[in-house]
């Protein structure tokens, strides 16, 4: 019983002493923050919405701001309620009911009833100046 516990004691003494784990569980401080607090990471939208001083943002007056206050302010970005892989699905089913409209309107529209206008003497080109006269002038004119 005795040898189970210090086999016991020094695996674990071997599995903190492990330095990738011990990289990952404690991440080095920014050495260009100095003395600067490490404040949690948490977007003041999951914050209760009132109590505050100013409610807008969530914050009472003097409080510290966060390193990355332009990510976790109010106008920051949201944490997706769904997971991308539905939002993706749902996202495929409304462009494709979107695409069966259009292709179900394209298919629907009649053809002209008219006949589009044709003038004599090719398209009256010797009535309307002949073709340089008609062509776009450019600015150098």
């Amino acid at each position: 019983m005795n040898t189970s516990l210090r086999r016991l004691a020094a695996s674990r003494r071997a599995f903190v002493a492990c330095p990738a784990r011990r990289a990952y569980a404690t991440p080095s401080k920014d050495p260009q923050l100095g003395d600067y607090p490490a404040l949690p990471d948490v977007s003041r939208g999951v914050l209760p919405p009132t109590g505050w001083w100013d409610s807008q943002m969530r914050r009472n007056f003097g409080d510290t701001l966060h390193e990355k206050e332009e990510l976790y302010s109010m106008w920051g970005l949201d944490v997706p309620k769904i997971p991308p892989k539905t939002a993706l699905f749902q996202f495929s089913i409304a462009a494709t009911f979107f695409g069966g409209i259009m292709l179900f309107a394209y298919l629907v529209t009649p053809e002209r009833s008219a006949v589009p206008r044709s003038y004599p003497y090719d398209g009256l080109v010797k009535e309307l100046g002949g073709l340089e006269e008609n062509k776009a002038q450019s600015d150098e004119e």
